[in-house]
């Protein structure tokens, strides 16, 4: 049952109730299809032109892939600025838990009309999968310089307060009352506190991150110029911590941190109260 104001329970076109991922996809593609529409934020479609509830542009181009196989509990969205090998502007992934919660695996939003740089990548051009298998330090560079965080190819669109809504509605419209999240950086994980989300693994690290960067303290002290992303004053930010956590200024590698949102009853969770805003 729905809990937030005037939103209903999700219904198949025959009446029944939609408690789940794996329910949604037992349907016919087309009504699946309309059902995961409901999470384009308006301001995409208008970036994108596309036609009310439909995969297409205006001019019949299909922009958007929907990925929810029958049997499995997990779809894909994938929006891209123009069939085929245009940048990927909107990529969500989500999946059911086995207690009855919605997993937020990816969400990633881009401006199509940024310049990109190649992080994603290794020196070599070879998938880094999120530079567990090596950097590519010279885009990196550019990147941090730029004003992006860590893994970001471009520049968002500052979308995610108008996407982040539409989820919690679609969550709840299944009776769900709980969306989990694995925060792949130290900026996600900050970025997720400010919609509300609070820790299940990880708060305790993130506090003594947030020490540690206080002056005096360990990684405070690491940042000695030693190089470009552990400069002093970057400890002051959330994209200059951000930074040195990914060049390894902390003593484990960044993992196992694990966040949740209630629907309907945001924490209130900071583990960076005095951070300098930046201008992005």
């Amino acid at each position: 049952m729905a809990i937030l104001p005037d939103n209903t329970q999700l219904l198949d076109a025959s009446g029944r109730a939609l408690s789940s991922l794996l329910a949604v996809n037992r349907l016919e593609q087309a009504e699946k299809e309309q059902i995961y529409l409901r999470l384009l934020p308006e301001r995409l479609i208008n970036v994108l032109a596309l036609s009310t509830n439909s995969l297409c542009n205006n001019s019949g181009e299909q922009l958007v892939k929907i990925i929810a196989p029958d049997g499995l509990s997990l779809v894909r969205i994938e929006a891209r600025s123009k069939p085929d090998n245009g940048v990927v502007v909107f990529f969500l992934e989500l999946s059911d838990t086995q207690f009855h919660q919605l997993e937020l695996s990816f969400c990633i939003i881009r401006d199509p009309n940024a310049p990109r740089y190649a992080v994603d990548v290794d020196e070599a051009g070879q998938n880094n999968w999120f530079a567990s298998h090596g950097r590519n330090i010279p885009e990196e560079l550019r990147a941090m310089r730029a004003g992006l965080f860590p893994n970001q190819t471009h520049h968002g669109l500052q979308m995610f307060a108008s996407f982040f809504p539409l989820l919690e509605r679609f969550a709840d419209s299944m009776g769900i009352q709980m969306i989990v999240a694995e925060p792949l950086s130290y900026d996600n994980a900050i970025r997720y506190e400010k919609y509300g989300f609070d820790y299940l693994r990880g708060r305790r690290l993130m506090l003594e991150i947030d020490r540690e960067f206080q002056p005096g303290g360990r990684y405070f002290l690491r940042l000695n110029g030693s190089s470009p992303f552990r400069m002093p004053g970057m400890e002051r930010t959330v994209s200059g911590r951000s930074w040195a956590i990914h060049d390894g200024i902390m003593d484990v590698p960044w993992d196992e941190v694990e966040i949740y949102y209630m629907i309907g009853a945001p924490a209130k969770i900071s583990t960076f109260p005095g951070r300098e805003e930046e201008k992005r």
